[in-house]
């Protein structure tokens, strides 16, 4: 069995959906230190003239873990990205498709941002047909604080023998602790796709939401390389 374990972000970009893709169980990793100014609550869509950021306004403290982080209300961000979503989206070809049920989830008066995060991420696996199991970390109860053996210790939880990590694992992982734990690490090597998209010049790494409004019921063939 294979796991694979991430961050839970907003509206993530194409190789977070390929990581879930291609794995038996997911795990949102949550119970980690919220870093601020990454992709936990934020992303990037594609505009006229280059690209924007879609922020989530979130009340934080250092070290608070990103299963305590809340999103502030009183910022009027919801409107924001709905209207950044219909001004730069709406004359794509499948962008009623995917928004109203986006909309309903954005919509809604979440406390935590992790709540958010998933909700969408959920929305979007089942869009593309993805039905990997997920999992939070914080569901399971004393992880180990280091890096290596929390995630030997959630692959120990799932019962899996393989771990799927991202690209960049292999310049922090000790490798010699899973070998010596029965887990073999595997590594994701994605190869971002090029598809049609809006406004000129192709933009690689932006959200999910850009490939799904542009490409529809494609986007998982093209998200795994299949068609171009």
């Amino acid at each position: 069995m294979i796991v694979s374990v991430h961050q839970p972000q907003y509206l993530p970009w194409l190789g977070y959906f390929d990581k879930i893709s291609s794995c038996d169980v997911f795990v949102f990793l949550d119970t980690v230190q919220y870093k601020k100014n990454e992709w936990q609550n934020r992303n990037k869509i594609k505009t006229a003239n280059s690209s924007m950021w879609l922020t989530v306004p979130v009340n934080y403290r250092f070290p608070q873990k990103i299963f305590e982080v809340t999103i502030d209300r009183k910022k009027h961000w919801k409107r924001k990205h709905l209207k950044a979503l219909e001004i730069n989206y709406s004359s794509a070809p499948y962008f009623m498709e995917y928004f109203p049920e986006i909309k309903k989830i954005i919509e809604k008066e979440f406390i935590y941002l992790k709540d958010l995060n998933i909700a969408l991420i959920i929305k979007i696996m089942s869009f593309l047909g993805i039905k990997t199991k997920t999992l939070s970390s914080s569901e399971m109860d004393d992880l180990p604080d280091d890096a290596d053996e929390r995630l030997i210790g959630i692959c120990k939880r799932i019962g899996a023998n393989k771990y799927l990590a991202g690209a960049g694992g292999k310049d922090y992982m000790n490798f010699k602790k899973y070998e010596d734990s029965g887990i073999e690490v595997i590594f994701q090597e994605y190869k971002h796709p090029v598809y049609p998209q809006q406004y000129g010049s192709f933009l690689s790494h932006l959200s999910i939401v850009d490939l799904l409004f542009n490409c529809g019921k494609e986007s998982y063939s093209i998200l795994k390389g299949d068609k171009l």
